[in-house]
């Protein structure tokens, strides 16, 4: 073979690793978007059974094709505090069941060698997938057009890489290198550092399976080049962890764990079967004869079951373990602001993105409406004893306003369907208006904390105003949060009804105090406090209001 041959050959399975990476990305971001967000929904269920973890995993997995993009997401949901670490332990199990779906397509596609290979007949869909996006208009049909050319680019990404791998296996030099490779502990090192640079088990595994077809490898030195691409996916999973909540890094490591015993499990029982000579290869090519391509994804298929069945059983003391490896720190830092909801690394599966993005709206509503409770009970009090509650409260609402704003900026930019990108643009003046709730109520605390400081108090009557004026902000803040959730026309009529109320009892206490000014009833200085608070009331109102309103098509 000479150096040309060699050069082409090195380009050509470059190209093909690069065609099938690209190709992966863009059957998961299709998928994803398709999906409309249903992987959250999916993923709420694991919480019920270990069994519905590992198939939330699975599921998600075969969706999005990426068993380290659902192993990312799900550190994002650690992260955030919406998943414990026993739900994301076996939805990480399923995940790793759930990649061995794109091994299996190889294998399908790399069948009829004597007429048009499955593979031609795959790869033609690439250009089935183009011709949609060229000429549809509809965005669901856009993303189905997506989901056929990244499929097809899968195929003709393998039969690059397998070109090239013809043409190695056709050097005697290239053969009898390669064959040197019989020890499974550095195979397993291979294929771990081979996956981990290019941040693709499934890459690894398709390679395997052109380099085992072309005869380039064994079947046994491909499979435990899969086993090293098990641990090698790890990688994006520890990365990701590494600037995440403690519970993040625990999740990372299970990761790690799970994949390293099964690992380490599979060489163990393959090192007693040599004993008997007996191989894995042995017994793949029995099961499965004259179809190389088959045995070796059946084998990452049967590998991943077995692994998960040996280690669900025992998911309670992995997560006891990983616990004692990263241990909670001594000092509380639990009051520190952060997103409940949101996380950065939920930027690669945008539609879950999008819901979580709405359920930390609805907790920063939460949080305004409350702040507003607390500072009329204060200002009718002046007593301050939960004012620390309030700060810190205010802190956290000023906190979402930037970090939640930032978010949606950056998760804007990903593919998205129509009515997500509109809510998303719309939900930037939602978090604005909250944080305005909480300004008004901080305003509140203030007029609280001048009154005290001078002596004087609200009389019991215009307590009584407070109260009864808080009810129904209460009141219109549920409609508002009924209309945001359910996008409830009903609800948004009753919010409009309620917010109209409040402006005409704005209107009469303010009528009412002034007269009470004038009779000498009430001295000036409460009074301006008083008709300082009525005004921010009412804009807390316009404000809940203005959240409900985005809803609209």
């Amino acid at each position: 073979m000479d150096a040309v041959t060699i050069t082409v050959s090195v380009l050509t399975l470059l190209a093909g690793i690069g065609v099938f990476l690209i190709a992966c990305s863009i059957m998961s971001s299709n998928l994803e978007a398709l999906g409309s967000g249903k992987l959250k929904s999916l993923f709420a269920k694991t919480s019920k059974s270990k069994l519905l973890g590992v198939g939330a995993g699975a599921l998600a997995t075969m969706a999005i094709q990426s068993s380290s993009a659902t192993t990312v997401m799900v550190i994002g949901f650690v992260n955030a505090g919406i998943m414990t670490l026993y739900q994301a332990a076996t939805v990480i199990f399923g995940a790793n069941i759930g990649t061995t779906i794109t091994g299996q397509l190889v294998a399908l596609g790399m069948f009829g060698d004597g007429g048009v290979s499955t593979s031609v007949i795959f790869s033609a869909f690439a250009g089935f997938g183009a011709f949609i996006l060229a000429f549809a208009k509809k965005d669901a049909l856009r993303k189905a057009g997506g989901i056929l050319a990244g499929f097809g680019m899968l195929f003709v990404g393998l039969s690059l890489m397998s070109g090239s791998m013809q043409t190695f296996s056709e050097s005697p030099e290239v053969r009898s290198f390669l064959s040197t490779f019989e020890n499974p502990f550095l195979l397993v090192l291979l294929g771990a550092l081979f996956t981990a640079i290019i941040q693709s088990s499934s890459a690894m595994t398709s390679m395997a399976i052109a380099m085992v077809v072309t005869g380039l490898i064994s079947l046994e030195q491909g499979i435990y080049i899969t086993m090293g691409s098990n641990v090698g996916t790890c990688v994006t999973a520890l990365i990701a962890g590494i600037t995440s909540s403690r519970n993040a890094k625990r999740t990372a490591v299970i990761h790690l764990i799970f994949n390293v015993s099964g690992t380490v499990v599979f060489m163990l029982i393959g090192l007693f079967m040599g004993l008997g000579g007996i191989s894995y290869g042995y017994i793949f090519e029995i099961m499965f004869p004259h179809a190389p391509q088959v045995q070796l994804a059946m084998f990452h298929t049967v590998f991943n079951l077995i692994t998960v069945i040996i280690i669900l059983p025992l998911t309670n003391i992995l997560v006891k373990l990983v616990v004692k490896i990263i241990p909670d720190k001594k000092k509380d830092d639990t009051n520190e602001p952060r997103l409940s909801y949101v996380d950065e690394r939920m930027l690669k599966t945008p539609p879950v993105a999008v819901q979580q993005t709405m359920n930390e709206i609805i907790k920063m509503a939460e949080t305004s409406i409350y702040n507003f409770n607390l500072s009329c009970d204060i200002i009718c009090s002046l007593d301050f004893k939960d004012a620390e509650k309030f700060k810190s409260n205010e802190e956290h609402l000023n906190f979402i306003n930037k970090e939640l704003v930032s978010f949606i900026v950056k998760l804007m930019k990903a593919d998205l369907n129509e009515r997500d990108r509109i809510y998303l643009s719309r939900a930037i003046r939602s978090v604005s208006d909250l944080e305005r709730v909480g300004d008004y109520a901080e305003n509140i605390v203030e007029y609280a904390e001048k009154l005290k400081s001078s002596s004087e108090k609200f009389s019991e009557e215009v307590v009584k105003e407070i109260a009864a004026l808080k009810l129904w902000v209460n009141r219109l803040s549920e409609r508002v949060l009924k209309t945001y959730v359910d996008r409830d026309v009903k609800a948004l009529g009753e919010a409009y009804a309620i917010e109209n109320k409040i402006d005409e009892i704005t209107a009469q206490m303010t009528e009412g105090h002034i007269e009470r000014l004038r009779s000498g009833s009430c001295t000036p200085e409460a009074g301006a406090m008083y008709l300082a608070f009525c005004s921010d009331a009412e804009r807390v109102a316009d404000h809940f209001i203005n959240v409900a309103n985005t809803v609209k098509a």
